[in-house]
């Protein structure tokens, strides 16, 4: 009977690893991955009251559950997910519950207006749009150029759940899939 090496058991290990935190494929991870801690960054926001000034969401959470998602494009389907955020964010005002959406791109002027657009057109009232100068996205984030959506789930200053996309990957059922993390931020002992 054959063994297998070494390393066929620790990529066959990091595979199943990738599947359990929501990566779409074994082949790459994109971001933060579970138990690491999310760094600050600011983004110019497109949406909201501070509209057109650059803020930094992680640093006000501290311990508090967030959602933060890194997108490259407007789709319906990420338009969807955040519509389900934003009405969460409004439902879990007790548990200070925070969700932001950052883009990623290097034409932050030619963006905005569209993130508005989109903003409105799936009803988003509580949940921050804003872009991110650069479309690599924070470099201490790690993000795969080839993601299209990255969704960070995190409370106490460590990543619980990362799921990643591949432009058209995201679909509602997946986004349905996503949404079953929230309760492992919410109900986190304190």
């Amino acid at each position: 009977m054959l063994k297998p090496s070494p390393v066929a058991v620790t990529l066959s290990f990091l595979c199943a690893l990738g599947v359990l935190c929501g990566e779409s494929s074994c082949g790459e991870s994109s971001g933060l991955q579970p138990g690491q801690r999310p760094g600050p960054y600011t983004f110019v926001l497109s949406t909201g009251p501070q509209r057109g000034k650059l803020h930094c969401y992680i640093c006000e959470t501290a311990d508090r559950p967030a959602v933060v998602i890194f997108a490259r494009s407007l789709t319906d389907p990420l338009g969807k997910l955040v519509g389900k955020l934003d009405k969460a964010v409004a439902e879990h005002q007790k548990a200070e519950l925070r969700a932001w959406v950052t883009f990623l791109s290097d034409d932050q002027p030619t963006l905005d207006p569209k993130i508005v657009e989109w903003g409105q057109k799936h009803a988003l009232r509580s949940v921050p749009l804003g872009v991110f100068e650069d479309a690599a996205g924070p470099p201490s984030y790690r993000l795969s150029r080839s993601a299209d959506v990255a969704v960070l789930f995190f409370v106490k200053q460590k990543v619980v759940a990362n799921y990643t996309f591949k432009a058209g990957e995201l679909t509602d059922a997946k986004a349905g899939e996503v949404m079953k993390a929230l309760p492992r931020i919410l109900h986190s002992k304190k």
